[in-house]
C-alpha cells in the first residue's frame, strides 16, 4: 500500500485545482517538463505512477468535476469545512431580517384581530338592518293580514248578533271581551278616506301587534268616561303613525255592531289651539310614559270621586317616531249621540265632510 499522496498525470494535487490551460505540460515520459522523476516514486521506491494523457476537451464542454476524476478526495475528512460552516442559530440571532420575520406573527395577529373586528361589525350592522326592516315592514305586512282576519271575524260576529261585542257596559269598568278579540272599527278621515282599523280588546304586546288596543278598564264607545286606545306609531301595522297631523275639530269615528260614534279633537278649529276647550283638557299633549292620568275617566283628573259627565276618547302612541321616550296623546269628545247604522248605511256625515 502506498504511503504518499498520488500524483495524477504527473501533476501535484494543487495542480488539480487549477484550470486545465494553466497546468504544466507533461514530458514524453508522462512527468512534468523539467521535473525529477524520482520525486514521483513512493517511499518504497516502487515504479512511477504512469502518466495519463489528458483527454482532449472541446470548448463546448466543462472540465470534469473533481469527484469524477478523483473520488478519494471527497472521502477524506472535511473538518475544516465543517468547522467553518456557520451555525444556523448564531446566524439567526445576528440576522435582523430573521428577527423581523419573528416579529411578523405579532403584526399578523393584529391584522387578524382588526379583520375579525371588522367582520363582526359588518355582521352586527346587517343584523340591525334586518331587524329594522322586520320591525318597519315585515310586521306591518303581518299586522295588515291579521287586520283582514279580524275584520272578517268581527263582521261575522255582528251578523251572528254576539251580545258580548256591544258597546253597552253600564258604568264602564272591565269589559267581558276576550283579550285580543276585535270589537269595533276606528276611522279617521283626516288620515285618509280609506283609513280604518279593527280595535282589539287589551293593550298587551300580543294584542297591539294586531291593531289599536282598548284599555280594558276604560269606558266603551259612546259611554260616559274615557274610551281609551293605544296603538303603535311605527311597526306592527303603524296604526297611529300620523296621529300628530290631527287638528282641533277633526273627526274620529268609532263603529260598533249597530252604531256610529263621532268624536271631535278638542281645541279651537278656527285657531288650531289645542288648549282652547272650556273643559281645560288639551286636544293634544306630549307626556312621559308614567303619566297614566291621561286615560283616567276624566283625562288628567286623578280623583275617582268625580263622576264624568262627558264621553271622551283618548288615543295614545309613542313619541317621537321611532322612539318610545314619550307619549303623544290626542283627546276628543263625543259629538252628539250615536247614529244607528240602519239609518246611515253609508256611514255618518263625518266620514265625508272633508
Amino acid at each position: 500500500m502506498r504511503t504518499d499522496r498520488m500524483r495524477v498525470d504527473g501533476r501535484e494535487d494543487s495542480d488539480l485545482d487549477r484550470p486545465i490551460w494553466e497546468q504544466p505540460a507533461a514530458s514524453d515520459d508522462g512527468y512534468p517538463a523539467g521535473a525529477d522523476a524520482t520525486q514521483y516514486l513512493d517511499v518504497a521506491n516502487g515504479p512511477p505512477v504512469p502518466a495519463v494523457a489528458p483527454a482532449r476537451r472541446s470548448g463546448r464542454h466543462q472540465a470534469v468535476p473533481e469527484k469524477s476524476r478523483l473520488g478519494s478526495r471527497d472521502d477524506e475528512p472535511s473538518a475544516g469545512r465543517d468547522q467553518a460552516r456557520p451555525s444556523s442559530h448564531s446566524s439567526d440571532a445576528a440576522d435582523p431580517a430573521t428577527n423581523g420575520a419573528r416579529d411578523r406573527p405579532r403584526g399578523s395577529l393584529v391584522r387578524t384581530g382588526i379583520r375579525g373586528l371588522g367582520q363582526t361589525l359588518i355582521t352586527g350592522g346587517l343584523i340591525v338592518l334586518l331587524f329594522v326592516v322586520y320591525e318597519l315592514f315585515i310586521t306591518d305586512l303581518m299586522t295588515d293580514q291579521r287586520q283582514e282576519e279580524l275584520t272578517d271575524e268581527l263582521v261575522q260576529n255582528w251578523e251572528n248578533d254576539d251580545p258580548t261585542l256591544g258597546p253597552d257596559l253600564p258604568g264602564g269598568g272591565l269589559s267581558q271581551i276576550p283579550i285580543g278579540d276585535g270589537f269595533a272599527f276606528i276611522r279617521i278621515p283626516a288620515l285618509g278616506a280609506d283609513y280604518v282599523r279593527v280595535v282589539v280588546e287589551g293593550t298587551t304586546t300580543d294584542a297591539l301587534t294586531q291593531g289599536p288596543g282598548h284599555y280594558v278598564d276604560s269606558a266603551m264607545p259612546g259611554e260616559l268616561g274615557n274610551f281609551s286606545l293605544a296603538g303603535h306609531r311605527t311597526g306592527k301595522g303603524s296604526p297611529f303613525i300620523d296621529l300628530d297631523v290631527l287638528a282641533p275639530g277633526d273627526a274620529v269615528v268609532i263603529e260598533t255592531g249597530d252604531t256610529y260614534f263621532t268624536y271631535r279633537v278638542l281645541g279651537d278649529p278656527a285657531t288650531g289651539d289645542f288648549g282652547a276647550d272650556a273643559s281645560g283638557i288639551p286636544g293634544q299633549q306630549i307626556v312621559s310614559p308614567q303619566d297614566v292620568e291621561v286615560v283616567y275617566p276624566i283625562p288628567g283628573v286623578d280623583d275617582a270621586t268625580i263622576v264624568p259627565t262627558s264621553a271622551y276618547l283618548t288615543l295614545t302612541t309613542c313619541h317621537p317616531k321611532f322612539s318610545n321616550e314619550q307619549r303623544l296623546i290626542i283627546h276628543a269628545v263625543l259629538d252628539g249621540p250615536g247614529l244607528p247604522k240602519a239609518e246611515y248605511p253609508d256611514g255618518p256625515p263625518a266620514l265625508t265632510e272633508n
